[in-house]
């Protein structure tokens, strides 16, 4: 393995955000300017390239994945060696300026593959966590846990920190939140695949993204979706999708051989057709052909992540743990890590 390469595993943070006037609560955090923007991503230390919108929300590619601005919601995921946690100081400057007040965080990140080279806090959990202990609201957010979930491959853990106001709790079990968020990291990707996230030519980033898509059946993991991508020099890729209203996607590759990483995310609901996920599942493995795949299913349903091994084990997959913990701001969280037979 490599010294030192690019970091693909993601930094992920999730910020709710209420109001009390309504017609804020409409637009919300989409009125923010893009120079607003621009700066609490200047903080994180990265930039936006690329960007598409709906009715619902608006989506960002950025130079380090990726950026989701919904009314009362917003997602950021960084790889690299971003600053990630500094975005919240200034979000929540902005968002109170909205009349918005936070009310659920939750951030979530993978094992690195280098840890060594990210900056502090970063470079340990403990840390990570006592920065967002001093950066959030404490007379707000008082409901918190922070865990790490192992799993029996030494280099992929699953760290999860939430944060929660009591009215924002999901753990009620009268409202069965209907959601799911699927985060997946795959290392180890097939050689041959992977050279295709690798530019050709002298083409921008716009065209080569677009070739990328068609050409490795990213395009067809979601057929419907209104799709913003990008290729970067010499090599990688990162997609936002637009499916179906509210709901997303987004692929980040970093291809180079040692270090190979790329990931999925999306959202869907429990009442979606079942042979949903499992479709996305294997479409998702065909791309990347991953030796080690982790899947985290965040959801206060069961139904989901039961699905996920029985989509996986046919395509050679096995499973070789599964964690399971509840997180009063998000949910529970199942974590479970599968490699190819061959390994």
């Amino acid at each position: 393995m490599a010294v030192s390469g690019f970091e693909g595993f993601e930094k992920r943070l999730e910020l709710h955000f209420f109001g009390d006037d309504p017609a804020v609560m409409d637009m919300g955090l989409r009125q923010l300017e893009f120079e607003s923007l621009e700066q609490v991503l200047h903080a994180v230390q990265c930039t936006v390239v690329s960007a598409v919108g709906n009715h619902y929300f608006d989506a960002y590619v950025l130079s380090e994945s990726s950026l989701f601005v919904y009314p009362t919601k917003i997602i950021i995921k960084t790889c690299g060696t971003t600053q990630l946690l500094k975005s919240i100081r200034p979000l929540l400057h902005y968002a109170h300026h909205l009349g918005l007040t936070l009310c659920s965080c939750r951030y979530t990140r993978g094992s690195f593959i280098f840890p060594k080279a990210q900056p502090f806090p970063y470079t340990s959990f403990k840390e990570e966590v006592i920065y967002l202990e001093e950066t959030l609201p404490s007379n707000i957010l008082c409901y918190r846990k922070a865990s790490v979930m192992p799993s029996k491959i030494p280099s992929h853990s699953w760290h999860v920190f939430t944060a929660s106001d009591e009215a924002h709790l999901v753990l009620t079990p009268h409202i069965p939140e209907v959601f799911y968020t699927l985060e997946i990291c795959m290392t180890e990707l097939d050689r041959v695949l992977a050279r295709k996230f690798f530019k050709r030519d002298n083409k921008t980033g716009d065209t080569a993204g677009k070739e990328m898509t068609e050409l490795t059946g990213i395009g067809a993991i979601n057929p419907g979706a209104l799709i913003c991508d990008f290729a970067f020099d010499p090599c990688g890729y990162s997609m936002n999708g637009i499916i179906d209203g509210d709901r997303y996607s987004t692929i980040h590759v970093t291809p180079e051989d040692g270090y190979s990483y790329a990931s999925f995310e999306c959202v869907g609901s429990i009442y979606d057709d079942h042979d949903d996920v499992a479709q996305v599942l294997k479409k998702v493995v065909q791309v990347f052909r991953p030796a080690t795949m982790s899947v985290s299913t965040t959801c206060t349903s069961h139904e989901v992540w039961t699905r996920v091994a029985s989509a996986l084990e046919p395509l050679g997959l096995k499973c070789r743990s599964c964690a399971m913990d509840e997180f009063p701001a998000s949910g529970s969280v199942v974590f479970q890590v599968f490699t190819t037979r061959r390994k």
